[in-house]
């Protein structure tokens, strides 16, 4: 699947953002030509030759403060991601080979999960743990689970029910065994389709929490924070919030667009694709021969 997944061009322009959005974050704090909670004089200050990018309300340059707070922003998106598929995917394949008690609670939980509001649960739950960066982590990990179980409860029950996985019962396999061979490579496409996409989310509502204040306090910078400080300025500066926005979109846009080569990779429409792909440059190739033969056989 990943050769038919890279010779999607969807596939090329998700991993050429990704690569931005990764070196920015790795590389970004050390090439910072300021430290981002350094204040200045220059209050508000237009983009020049000094200020890439101008300055905040207190003088603080913000593109140091926006490659600064890459890490946290997209660090925490990640761990988010992690958070929710050991928590969704493995009770999930789980609950098709235990018992009915483990399978009834399990979806009781689930379903709770669903029902709760994101940044309601979130906000009660900094308010319960502390407002910290790993509260708002787990907070977010939780509510986003219930996705990776019911995906990866739905592509277990349709492998567990085939004969190959009959056949390896009936021969006395254990259910680790068959969960390791044969359910769980049958889950990893739509599995890798729900963490691209709860990358992107992920990523959204972790601005939504750090533009309210919510797990880290000024003047720690990140990209939500960012946002929040430059749209009490609009007046004086339209133009800032366009910076941290942009960012944000290209990263939800990469995983999106990762999420849906995965998709036509692993379905039907890809093998199409690459396979109409392949016949048009088998073609060409022939026309290219042809016509390459044609002027010797009439020198001839």
């Amino acid at each position: 699947m990943i050769k038919t997944l890279w010779k999607l061009r969807s596939t090329k322009i998700a991993a050429a953002m990704l690569l931005f959005i990764a070196l920015i974050t790795i590389v970004g704090p050390f090439v910072a030509p300021y430290d981002p909670l350094a204040t200045s004089s220059q209050a508000l200050a237009a983009p020049s030759a000094s200020h890439w990018l101008g300055t905040d309300y207190l003088g603080r340059d913000v593109l140091s403060r926006i490659l600064a707070g890459a890490p946290l922003s997209v660090g925490s998106t990640v761990l988010v991601a992690v958070i929710a598929l050991l928590v969704g995917a493995i009770p999930g394949i789980l609950s098709v080979y235990l018992r009915a008690g483990f399978e009834w609670v399990s979806l009781r939980v689930v379903d709770t999960f669903i029902a709760l509001p994101f940044l309601v649960f979130a906000v009660a739950m900094t308010a319960l743990l502390g407002n910290g960066i790993i509260q708002a982590m787990i907070a977010v990990g939780l509510l986003v689970s219930p996705l990776f179980y019911r995906v990866a409860r739905s592509a277990t029950l349709s492998v567990a029910n085939s004969q190959y996985v009959e056949a390896a019962v009936l021969a006395g396999a254990s259910t680790g065994y068959i969960v390791r061979k044969h359910v769980w490579s049958k889950v990893l496409p739509p599995i890798a389709i729900s963490l691209a996409t709860t990358l992107g989310l992920g990523l959204i509502v972790i601005s939504s929490l750090q533009f309210l204040g919510i797990g880290v306090q000024p003047p720690t910078p990140t990209w939500g924070g960012i946002l929040a400080s430059d749209l009490g300025y609009l007046q004086q500066q339209p133009y800032a919030p366009i910076y941290p926005t942009a960012l944000i979109l290209i990263t939800v846009l990469a995983f999106n667009l990762l999420a849906d080569a995965i998709r036509d990779a692993a379905g039907e429409s890809g093998r199409i694709l690459i396979g109409s792909k392949g016949a048009q440059a088998n073609r060409a190739r022939r026309l290219a021969a042809v016509s390459s033969d044609y002027p010797e056989k009439e020198a001839a």
